[in-house]
């Protein structure tokens, strides 16, 4: 059973999802993730215009007549949601926690994928895998995955985006779109990534908090570890603080995009403070034009 307050979430969700996929998002979708290949059809009879090297000799042969091979795109594949749950994920300094930004863009790639006839599967992580939902199709399927975003309690607050990955990687036994959807405050999964994307395509969505960017200098100011619970106290109007700590930020966002990079999966950042569908969008559109 989940709160009033909450069922009133997700259907709100749920509608805003379907209708950004109705009016947008759903041939960027498309154009992105084109599916595994093109599968043969059927023969039909040559037509002015057929290109020759398509034509059955064989078939031409016993018709007596040129028949041309006829192939069509095999569209269906999965979709697996790699979704960071973190206690890093429960910060959030504008309005809208991370978590709340990550449900967003799952449920719109959910909706945009379902209308597309793949199947849609989600593995919540924070050092351990925290919850795992079977591919399926369906909006009701889907609207469970949203539900398991919105519920899990995580039973552990660190990051190890290497064991998710290598979870998924037991888990999938085809080349499937793989969107992990994380703010990265972790170090130690190159070598993963680069097997997870060598075997399916896949895109990290990096999301990113203002607060987490650059401190404001209003004096005296605790600052917790979402992750270990470690605590020290700053004084934000040294310069030198506010400095070291915009320079730490650069320094693992720079590492975030290079890692991805280095590992040829795709690469989104969303912000707390703006709408997280331009960017994935601008991805999808880019990622259509190279395709």
């Amino acid at each position: 059973m989940i709160s009033a307050a909450l069922a009133k979430k997700i259907r709100r969700l749920d509608v805003r999802a379907r209708g950004v996929v109705d009016s947008l998002f759903q041939g960027e979708y498309q154009s992105a993730f084109k599916g595994r290949g093109i599968e043969f059809a059927e023969v039909r009879p040559y037509q002015v215009g057929d290109d020759i090297r398509t034509i059955d000799w064989n078939v031409s042969a016993r018709m007596d007549e040129p028949y041309v091979k006829v192939y069509e795109e095999e569209r269906e594949q999965t979709v697996m949601l790699c979704v960071d749950v973190s206690g890093s994920e429960n910060f959030g300094s504008q309005g809208r926690l991370k978590r709340e930004v990550a449900a967003e863009i799952c449920a719109v790639v959910s909706f945009s994928a379902i209308r597309n006839n793949d199947t849609v599967g989600l593995l919540l992580f924070s050092d351990t895998v925290e919850g795992f939902v079977r591919p399926g199709s369906g909006r009701r399927h889907v609207l469970r995955c949203i539900r398991e975003l919105f519920t899990v309690e995580p039973e552990s607050r660190g990051t190890d985006i290497g064991e998710a990955l290598r979870r998924v990687l037991r888990i999938l036994r085809r080349r499937s779109v793989l969107m992990v959807v994380s703010d990265f405050f972790d170090r130690e999964y190159a070598s993963t990534l680069r097997a997870a994307a060598q075997r399916h395509d896949t895109v990290g969505v990096e999301l990113q908090d203002p607060r987490e960017e650059e401190l404001p200098p209003v004096g005296l100011v605790d600052l917790t570890d979402a992750e270990t619970g470690e605590m020290v106290t700053v004084d934000t109007r040294d310069p030198e603080v506010r400095r070291a700590f915009e320079a730490s930020a650069r320094a693992r966002r720079e590492r975030t995009r290079t890692l991805l990079r280095q590992a040829g999966a795709g690469h989104v950042r969303v912000r707390t403070d703006a709408d997280p569908l331009e960017p994935l969008i601008a991805f999808f559109r880019r990622r259509a034009r190279r395709g």
